[in-house]
């Protein structure tokens, strides 16, 4: 295991700048509370910079990569304040003896959170060379200015590295260091490439999948066939007659270890168990609504005017589960791709009644997330198997595995109750969601106050957080039923929509989003509907104009536009930002139209991609993506908000063409009934 010291003496001296957060950020919904969920940075000071003689910036932050390109967007902000090269900037991410302690990667927090931080430790380390040059130079310090990773003062130039000599500065970040203005921006706020982007196209990168390490073994686990199901007996006499196969028998766990992937295959194949059936299950995914009223905490609320329906659906990241597992004595080290890294080393030592020091836990970018991998499932599984084995263990999912014992969107039903006046102002409002969660739960348009909850019911798979969370089922229920309303007064759902926002940012995206689309303009079409949506999450503002056309005979329907206004305050990279959006809408579309898992007597009917729709080439739109940069406004997170808005904007399309209100999703797994 790596420590901060050992590090320090292989990368040699340098500058040393130290930051104490004001405070954590909560698990977001879906993911339960760990050990750690209070836990404080400490009070002492906790290195997050080091700048080498050589000019290199190493910066350490617990948050991840998993696609959402933070390491470039955080090294921007430590370029911009430094005055340093981008390309000087060496991001260390995720990893729990390097890094500071971070509650993990999610809620779109990496924006409003790390990046105000490591822009204070940036401009603290630049007062701080400054004042280095000033008293080697004997100059006035107001007459010394900072530029590409030098402090110039007249003839006078000196690169970080020669101010430092190899010395380490310790200091506390000061509130005070002066932090430039999102308008005077050179290197935030431009559209700016991944810095990994070369690595990662000639394939250089090594994901959780590629880790190897020195006399690895493959590990394989044995699943129940059903949920709940509890191994009864068990015979492993055959997969140990396989040259170089240890077995593993824990309890319900039985895993397998083997020299070469096939050997663990047909190992696994060999094992023989017999397994007691769970208890009762909800029989299928053909009629959860009246499974989540019926297990509601608390019963249900009066009967609304309207219900909609969530399926659970699967995150589906490119990179399925992996982790390579290695102990030395009693102490081990875990490379896995989660955003939860010290969530993951709080789970090993749990387990393994070690103490969290004695767990070692980095984090590789990884293949995609979206909210799938909190938990350390295949973490813990090759740290139990290496144990046993006694060498470094890679236990990576299969395909079906991530699409059966994983966690999942939850689904649910959300009712939504409202009146409206003549002249198209809502006057009560009601909205109750069961079970899918409460994140985007409160209207952003001015209704009554007081009459929107969450109700907890019980879950019939196992659950947890999604890209936006319950953020898109709120969005999708309520903005279907903003065009009932609006339809139900014979107006314009653009014009009822900004007939009841008070809300400035919210109306200007709408405005921004209807005018490039052309809303006011558009002539109707046979076959082609228009749909609008709009909405807040997580500090940014969104809304989305479809255009569809539904094919008749047969009902098909392919999303031909798209639209997407988006506001997130002052917009540190505007390139990562329209891949953010572009990416939202393309994984919306499958949870809008097709995604969703089918299980069936505590079994999931459709674990591969042979048998799970998710969106393809051809499902793809013609996206258009309008920014709104407010530099008055500080930056907010912008992972997850873009993906809520294109779900109801094409159900709302949908209607408009066919006259068909589709109240669950998916919409249209099989077409519309048109007939």
């Amino acid at each position: 295991m790596i420590t901060r010291r050992d590090f320090f003496a292989t990368v040699g001296g340098g500058i040393v700048v130290f930051l104490i957060p004001d405070g954590c950020d909560a698990q977001e919904s879906g993911g339960g509370r760990r050990r750690g969920f209070n836990q404080r940075l400490p009070e002492q000071i906790s290195a997050w910079m080091h700048i080498a003689e050589d000019g290199t910036v190493t910066v350490y932050t617990g948050k991840v990569e998993v696609g959402q390109n933070s390491r470039t967007s955080l090294s921007m902000a430590v370029a911009e304040e430094l005055r340093a090269p981008l390309s000087s900037i060496h991001m260390v991410m995720g990893d729990t003896t390097l890094t500071p302690f971070d509650m993990g990667t999610f809620g779109s927090r990496t924006t409003p959170t790390m990046w105000p931080q490591l822009r204070k430790v940036a401009a603290t380390a630049r007062e701080a060379l400054m004042d280095l040059a000033a008293k080697q130079w004997k100059a006035d310090r107001t007459a010394l200015k900072v530029e590409s990773g030098k402090v110039l003062w007249n003839s006078h130039s000196a690169s970080f590295g020669e101010l430092t000599k190899g010395q380490k500065l310790a200091m506390n970040v000061s509130s005070s260091a002066p932090l430039t203005p999102a308008t005077e921006w050179r290197v935030a706020g431009k559209p700016t490439l991944k810095v990994s982007a070369h690595e990662i196209v000639t394939g250089r990168h090594k994901y959780p999948y590629d880790i190897q390490r020195p006399g690895m073994l493959y590990g394989k686990v044995l699943y129940p066939p059903a949920f709940g199901a509890k191994l009864a007996s068990f015979d492993a006499s055959a997969a140990k007659a396989i040259h170089g196969v240890t077995v593993v028998h824990e309890g319900d766990f039985v895993a397998i270890a083997a020299p070469e992937p096939d050997a663990a295959d047909r190992a696994l194949a060999a094992l023989k168990a017999e397994w007691t059936p769970a208890p009762p299950q909800p029989s299928s995914s053909s009629d959860m609504a009246s499974y989540y009223e019926n297990n509601a905490e608390g019963g249900l609320s009066p009967k609304a005017a309207q219900s909609y329906n969530i399926a659970y659906i699967a995150h589906v990241p490119l990179e399925p589960r992996a982790a390579v597992a290695e102990w030395s004595g009693d102490k081990v080290t875990v490379w896995t791709g989660s955003q939860r890294p010290f969530g993951v080393r709080s789970e090993l030592a749990s387990h393994f009644s070690i103490p969290e020091t004695s767990v070692h836990v980095m984090m590789p970018d990884t293949g995609a997330a979206y909210g799938g991998k909190h938990t350390g499932d295949a973490a813990l599984e090759a740290a139990r198997i290496a144990k046993v084995a006694g060498r470094p263990v890679r236990r990576g999912w299969t395909r079906q595995e991530e699409m059966t014992w994983a966690y999942f969107r939850p689904g649910g039903v959300i009712k939504a109750s409202a009146t409206v006046s003549a002249d198209g102002i809502i006057q009560t409002w009601s909205f109750d969601n069961y079970n899918s969660g409460p994140s985007g739960l409160n209207s952003p348009y001015h209704v009554p106050q007081g009459n929107e909850h969450f109700h907890r019911s019980k879950a019939a798979l196992r659950e947890g957080s999604y890209r936006g969370l319950a953020a898109t089922a709120n969005h999708f229920a309520r903005e279907s039923y903003m065009d009932e309303l609006a339809h139900s007064v014979s107006m314009d759902p653009l014009e009822f929509r900004l007939k009841n926002t008070t809300d400035e940012r919210l109306r200007n995206v709408i405005q921004a989003a209807a005018d490039r689309f052309g809303w006011k303009d558009h002539k109707k079409t046979a076959g082609h509907g228009f749909g609008i949506a709009a909405g807040f999450e997580k500090g940014g503002y969104i809304a989305t104009c479809a255009e569809v056309r539904v094919e008749r005979p047969g009902g098909a329907v392919k999303v031909l536009r798209v639209v997407e206004s988006f506001e997130c305050g002052a917009i540190v990279n505007p390139l990562q930002l329209e891949n953010q959006i572009e990416g939202a809408i393309m994984m919306g579309l499958g949870g809008a139209l097709f995604e969703q898992i089918e299980f069936a007597n505590g079994k999931i009917l459709n674990d591969r991609l042979a048998r799970y729709r998710v969106p393809r080439f051809t499902d793809m739109p013609a996206i258009e993506v309008v920014l709104l940069d407010r530099k008055d406004i500080p930056s907010a997170g912008a992972g997850e908000t873009p993906i809520v808005g294109i779900a109801p904007a094409v159900a709302n399309a949908i209607f408009d063409v066919t006259g068909v209100r589709l109240r669950s999703l998916p919409l249209a797994p099989k077409g519309v009934n048109v007939s």
